[in-house]
Parts: structure tokens; sequence; C-alpha cells
């Protein structure tokens, strides 16, 4: 998961692009870049492997320079922890090209195989984000222009959405031309617009997530549609066309779990008040379930999943406690790159207040639950602080799947509801008795006002929306994202290929 940020303005945008980034900070703490573009077509850029704060000092701001740029930030993803990787990236023709992207290609193979024998293009990492940018930057240079004309910007992407398979979110710069941005057919990772009048004239911004765009006091639009593509050129001038063929909206449902900001607002639906809904549906299964049940305080492992907790204790009428105060120092562990590092995070990360737990039957309730290495040694502090009973409730459904569609989740044989029923993954989390979101109570939660058609629940159901994901693609993700290969990887440098035949 990464965080994409793109703006035009009419002055100095450098300052705007590091703090739209900073609150989106938590959909990538790995690496951080800003590219901007001046009124001369001269690009600038600063990346690097760290945090928004530790990548940009005032040395790098100031070089920074322009009125247009795009940035981004990343977590690790699969065979990509360098800072070679580090977006955004940048091909000098046609015209000169930056792009930065959230998602992943699943043909990203067999399209770099392509970019080499038909396009002539080299690539120079293995981020599908650069196939991303190249295939872009192919599909522009069809029309022998000095300069792109928008119909030409709409007529590449068309061909990119026809070429490219999987999620992709892109915000993309040309070269004293202007910026685009556009989603994948299907809208899987989020894309919002918003813009703001000045003095001297009307700046645009697009981002991942609203937040972004509330923070820097620019008034929210609309989403980027699925298959459609934005331009906007260095003077303002605001275009957009439906690029796609068939578009279906159907975002990635962990976003509303897990990923997004409360405080977002992406593809119409806000992300507090669909917590705050599956804290209904909750309350209403534990009723049906638990009818008799014996629970004296709900707590919320923070921070994802305060407003369901909240919305859970009002629905069933039991007191809501804070009982963890969280280190506001140490990154999420879901996005933490290996096992023992994750492991070794979660108690430095929380600590339990033993009064809201001493001697009382405790229920937790969590967005989700992936590994349950996390959830292991939460309810075990609970119990070391006195809980009588330790009982746990996840807002989403058991995770049984991968999510390919620039969700590392890991390998599905470390998923802790891996060939596990209910009962048994309770027994290895060490509660009482668990309880887990029906998925269909999850969509009603999330769509209940928006237009969205369908949701990706891939990582819940394993039904892959964009239809190419065979179990040889499975096997594949599977050998990239398993422990046992991100700790060779990181410790040699391994490389897993996969072939044009699969």
């Amino acid at each position: 998961m990464c965080g994409i940020i793109g703006i035009v303005g009419h002055s100095e945008v450098n300052q705007a692009l590091y703090d739209g980034l900073t609150v989106q900070q938590h959909r990538g703490q790995d690496a951080a870049g800003i590219m901007t573009c001046d009124q001369t077509g001269r690009f600038y850029l600063r990346k690097d492997n760290g945090l928004v704060k530790d990548v940009f000092h005032t040395r790098h701001m100031i070089r920074l320079k322009g009125s247009m740029g795009i940035g981004h930030i990343r977590y690790p993803t699969a065979g990509c922890s360098n800072s070679a990787e580090s977006q955004p990236f940048y091909v000098n023709s046609p015209f000169g090209i930056a792009l930065a992207h959230n998602g992943n290609l699943t043909n990203a193979q067999v399209l770099s195989d392509q970019l080499f024998k038909s396009d002539r293009r080299h690539l120079n990492t293995g981020s599908d984000s650069e196939v991303l940018l190249n295939i872009l930057a192919h599909e522009l240079q069809t029309s022998g222009k000095l300069k792109p004309q928008p119909e030409d910007i709409f007529k590449a992407v068309a061909q990119v959405h026809k070429r490219c398979k999987g999620a992709y979110a892109v915000v993309a710069m040309i070269a004293g031309v202007g910026m685009l941005a556009f989603r994948d057919p299907y809208g899987i990772r989020p894309a919002v617009i918003g813009k703001r009048e000045t003095d001297l004239g009307t700046e645009y911004v697009v981002a991942s997530e609203s937040v972004a765009i509330d923070t820097l006091d620019f008034e929210l639009m609309r989403d980027v549609q699925p298959g459609e593509c934005i331009f906007i050129d260095m003077e303002g001038g605001f275009h957009s066309q439906q690029c796609a063929e068939n578009p279906i909206k159907s975002p990635c449902i962990f976003e509303y779990v897990y990923f997004a900001r409360p405080d977002s607002m992406m593809d119409g639906i806000s992300v507090h008040k669909s917590r705050m809904r599956m804290g209904t549906k909750l309350a209403e299964k534990i009723k049906r379930e638990f009818p008799d049940h014996d629970i004296d305080v709900v707590i919320p492992i923070p921070d994802t999943s305060r407003s369901a907790a909240l919305q859970l204790s009002y629905d069933l009428g039991v007191v809501y406690r804070e009982g963890f105060i969280k280190n506001r120092y140490i990154g999420r562990t879901f996005i933490m790159p290996g096992q023992q590092q994750r492991k070794k995070s979660v108690r430095q990360k929380l600590n339990a207040i033993d009064l809201e737990f001493r001697d009382k039957n405790v229920l937790l309730v969590d967005d989700s639950i992936v590994r349950g290495t996390t959830s292991q040694q939460i309810v075990q502090m609970a119990r070391d602080a006195g809980a009588k009973k330790v009982y746990l409730a996840s807002a989403a459904p058991p995770v049984r799947f991968p999510n390919v569609y620039g969700i590392d989740m890991p390998s599905p044989s470390e998923f802790v509801a891996h060939n596990r029923n209910v009962d048994q993954i309770a027994e290895e989390l060490g509660v009482d008795w668990l309880i887990y979101q029906d998925l269909k109570d999850l969509v009603e939660a999330i769509n209940k006002k928006s237009d969205v058609e369908r949701f990706d629940t891939s990582c819940f159901d394993g039904d892959y929306i964009t239809g190419d994901i065979d179990e040889t693609y499975l096997y594949y993700i599977d050998a990239l994202r398993n422990d046992t290969s991100k700790q060779s990887a990181e410790e040699g440098n391994v490389t897993i290929e996969l072939h044009n035949d699969v």
C-alpha cells in the first residue's frame, strides 16, 4: 500500500506536497519522494528510504522548485525494499515523464518482457511502477507530436488500460505540459480530486485520501472515476475523459477496514461512518450468538478499531474504555518488513492500563486479524493486566486469501485463519471466545449510501475481480511474500522470476 499526491498550482508547491505526504504517512513508512517541475520544464527530485520528515530537510526543500509536482510514500512490498525503487520514477523520452503509483500490476512480468522486446525500453528496477511508467511513455510516443494535447494523453491512457492488468492509481507529470491522474478500470485503489481558488487562478490537487485535500485547504471535488483520466495543464486548465471501455467501480474493501484514515472520504464513503456501522453489525451478531454474554468492558486495539469499538459498546450497552496506551513513535505493525521486527514492535508499541482490565471480562475489538502475531501478544497483555476473561471481536471476516492488488499481505500459510475454523483460531490466539464480522454485514456497513457496484473482497473470499488471477500467479506471489523468502531477499538479494508462459 502506498500514498500518492499531485498538485498543479500558481506558486511553489514543495511545502504543500510535503504536508500532503505527511498526513498520508499511515499508508507507507518505508520510503518517500517528491518531484517538482518549474515553468521551463525542468524536473527536481528528492527521494530516499525513510519517513517523510527524515527524507526531506530544508536543503532538499529549497531545491524542489516549481508550481507543479507529485509525491509518493511507500511501504515495503515483495521484492521492493531499496531506495532505487523509491518513487517517483522518471523517463526522459518522450517529453520527460515522471510517475508515482499506488497498486500492483498483476501482469508486470509479461509487460516487462514486452517493453524490452517490442518497445525497446530498458527497466532499471524490479518495480511494477517503472513498468507502468514505461508503458505510458511508449503510448504517448506514438502521437508523434512535439507537445502532447489532452486528446493524445487520453488516447495513451486508454492504451494503458488495455495493456495493464491489476490495480493502479497514478499521478504523473509531463515536463512543461501538465499533470495527469488516472485509476484502473475497477477503481481498486483510491484517488480524489480537490481544488481551490487563489488570486492567481484555480489550483488542483489529486491524492490517495481526502484528508490530504482537507489539510491543504483545498475543496474536495470528487473521486477520480474508475478508468477515468484527469489532465491539468500548466495554466490550470482542467480536462477529463473516461478512457476505459467497461469501467466497474470496485474499490478495495480493506481500505475502509484498515488502511484509510477515519477522517477520509473515498468513493463517496465516509471511512469513520463505515467503521461505526461495522461496530453495529458486530453488536448484532454478538447478541445473536452470545445473548447471555458477560462482557464488562469493551476496549479497542488502537487506533483503527476505535470507531467500531465505540459504536459496538453503545449498541451492546456495555461500558467503553481505553485500555491500551500507544507509543506514537512506533510504526504500524502490519507493514513492518519482517516477522521478528513485527513481534518485537508490539510490546514497544502498546502498554496496558491495568485498572481497566483487572478482574473484568474484557471484549477486545480489532479492525482485522491477519497473521495473529499482534493479537496473541495483546491478548496476553490483557491477561497479564488481570483480566478474568478475554474475548476478541474482529470488524472484518477471517483473512484467508492473498491480496494481489497492492496490499503486501503475507503468504496464506502464515495467516492465523489458514486451515483453521473459528474455534481453532480462538485457541491459537488464546481468547475465551472469538467473533468475526460476516462478509455480507461488512459490505452492507460500508456500502450504505454509495454508488459502488461491488467491492474487491478477495482477501476474504478469494474472488479476484480482474478475472486474471490463477493458481500459478498465486504461487508466484506466495513465493515472494513468505517470511523465509523476505528474509533471504534482505540478506542476499534473492530474485524470483516469472516467465512469459505463466
